[in-house]
């Protein structure tokens, strides 16, 4: 297993960061790999995927760069620069677009593990490598990342919520499981792969959520000696925003999207959360919070600077009494289907 040494500073300075770059690195993964994880990213790619092969088809070389970019073991380094805290997609494609090309083929050796092919020893895999990220932000990222950011800005509420319970050791186990694990003595494992560890006492330590679940559960960077990421999938349940099962007498009692609120409260949510799974705005949300609380049927309490709202007793009783679901989608929640995280 490859893992870090840090120091306790280096962990307590440890921050989340949303970035646009990794978004569109995760999609070009799970445009490669070609298989979901949900039956959110299916549509997906049933959306995406032939416009993508297709135009690898066309463009041989293109299609090449990235089967031996995106090995099965390693990524090509200068195919995913690490993410920096407020950084555009542009400022970080052109980290990728102007790396030097002998770099470029050095990272490729390592990702193939063997022998560049020969239609590689070529100076424009950077250009090529950019115009298709490029692509990939604009034509399936881009056009929907809003509803994306608003996903990942929940997922570092859940997280950081979960800091101030269990502590840091409980937010790594939790963030790529059977990847990333708090080995104890300022140790951290961040991959199962039989590397020498890392000394990055010291560093910057960022830790990047994305989306997509299907991408082989995110990747690790650096820049040594200064910045070291770990990029993880965020909250399934955040991800894939689909197949919610609302109760049809409980939506008939409280309304559809009230109700859709309560049955999500199954586990701690905050706001932001609540408003990312939903799609709805975070002024309805605020409304039907306050109904279910005057109501008895959830209670809010702090953790950290969140706050977080959860079923009461009486609010199990009531969705349980409800009887089965009928789907998310049907009903007024799911309204602006087209603003759906995983629809472009």
């Amino acid at each position: 297993m490859g893992w870090w040494q840090l120091n306790a500073d280096t962990l307590a300075r440890s921050r989340f960061v949303l970035s646009p770059f990794a978004e569109t690195f995760a999609a070009l993964k799970l445009l490669h790999i070609g298989v979901a994880a949900h039956p959110g990213e299916q549509v997906w790619l049933r959306d995406q995927l032939p416009r993508y092969r297709r135009l690898l088809a066309d463009d041989p070389v293109t299609g090449l760069l990235m089967r031996a970019g995106i090995g099965r073991s390693w990524i090509a380094d200068f195919l995913s620069p690490t993410p920096r805290d407020r950084e555009p997609f542009e400022a970080a494609v052109a980290r990728v677009r102007t790396t030097p090309p002998a770099t470029a083929r050095a990272n490729l050796t390592v990702s193939l593990a063997g022998p560049l092919p020969a239609a590689l020893e070529r100076d424009d895999l950077p250009e090529r490598a950019a115009r298709l990220l490029e692509y990939v932000w604009e034509e399936t990222v881009r056009p929907s990342w809003e509803r994306r950011r608003r996903v990942l800005e929940a997922d570092v509420v859940a997280r950081t919520a979960q800091v101030s319970q269990g502590g840091w050791a409980a937010v790594v186990d939790a963030l790529r499981p059977g990847r990333t694990r708090w080995l104890g003595e300022n140790r951290l494992q961040v991959n199962l792969h039989e590397y020498p560890p890392r000394e990055i006492s010291g560093a910057e330590l960022v830790f990047v959520p994305v989306t997509a679940n299907g991408a082989n559960g995110g990747w690790v960077s650096w820049e040594e000696p200064d910045r070291y990421a770990i990029v993880y999938p965020c909250v399934g349940a955040l991800a894939d925003r689909r197949g919610r099962p609302v109760p049809a007498a409980l939506g008939a009692l409280l309304g559809t999207a009230r109700a859709g609120v309560l049955v999500l409260l199954s586990s701690p949510m905050s706001t932001s959360q609540l408003t990312a799974m939903t799609g709805q705005g975070l002024g309805s949300v605020g409304r039907h919070l306050k109904v279910l609380l005057d109501a008895g049927l959830v209670e809010r309490r702090r953790a950290g600077r969140s706050v977080l709202y959860s079923r009461t007793a009486a609010g199990e009783v009531v969705v349980e009494a409800a009887g089965p679901g009928t789907a998310w989608g049907r009903g007024e929640v799911w309204a602006a289907r087209e603003n759906d995280i995983y629809r472009s």
